[in-house]
């Protein structure tokens, strides 16, 4: 891997991480395209947690409120919409496996546009954006949600928010508490990176440089991201990007069934 090649997977992991277009779906897409082999376990690992830092730095004040009066509501429902996905991890490792070999990766994209576009027809009804306010049905939902969006190609963040979209959340609480559930998920795909790590033991050798460059442009790129979600959310311009991820996804399955230029 080149140092470039280094910034370049960073900021598709910023970027991928919070807008709604896959972090992991473009780390697949781009591994292929650049011909990464392996996927680089602690290069991927690092990468995340540039991207938790972007969390910490946008969202410190729910943050340190949660931590002030950490048995609140809101930290009650972050566990509840978490378990989903470790439930997922847990019992569909295999599957989740393949599937960032790209196998599914056309598909993935396609139905994180359909979440999205879907959101057109969605009127907000609750004016409260305290994050207590966010009831155990939405946080349940959103948790499913995120437990979907482990595959390559779904969108992490587009699918969690959809989810407190379709059942009447508010915008802006739904939005930072998508973010906040961000916390643990990243966490946990940290955990299994190094438990992989240890299990097939580590022969990469990664540059320090590239590792730095990489988790840095994830940091920043992330932080943009981030800011820049949250203000499309409450303008309603989710669909854009379903646009974006339905050509997308025409265009990986048009390789992987045909071309086969990347795939």
């Amino acid at each position: 891997m080149t140092w470039w090649q280094a910034i370049i997977l960073g900021i598709v992991q910023g970027l991928g991480e919070f807008l709604p277009i896959s972090s992991s779906g473009h780390l697949v897409l781009f591994q292929n395209i650049f011909n990464i082999e392996g996927g680089e376990l602690v290069f991927d690992t690092l990468l995340h947690l540039g991207t938790l830092l972007a969390v910490f730095i946008v969202l410190w004040k729910d943050i340190w409120e949660i931590l002030k009066q950490p048995f609140r509501k809101v930290t009650l429902n972050i566990i509840i919409a978490t378990i989903p996905a470790i439930v997922a991890a847990l019992f569909f490792e295999d599957f989740i496996n393949d599937a960032f070999g790209g196998s599914y990766l056309g598909w993935g994209f396609l139905l994180t546009a359909v979440i999205l576009v879907l959101t057109t027809r969605i009127r907000e009804s609750n004016k409260d954006n305290d994050l207590d306010a966010i009831t155990t049905k939405q946080s349940l939902t959103m948790g499913v949600m995120q437990a979907l969006a482990i595959l390559p190609g779904v969108s992490r963040a587009g699918s969690t928010i959809c989810g407190g979209l379709y059942t009447k959340g508010n915008r802006d609480a739904i939005t930072r508490f998508s973010f906040l559930m961000s916390i643990p998920a990243i966490l946990g795909s940290v955990v299994f990176m190094i438990k992989d790590i240890v299990e097939i033991g580590s022969s990469e050798t990664v540059l320090v440089g590239n590792v730095v460059l990489g988790t840095i442009s994830a940091a920043v790129a992330g932080v943009l991201s981030l800011k820049l979600m949250i203000s499309l959310v409450k303008k309603g311009k989710l669909w854009v990007f379903g646009i974006y991820v339905f050509a997308l996804g025409l265009l990986v399955l048009l390789d992987q069934y045909f071309l086969h230029l990347v795939f």
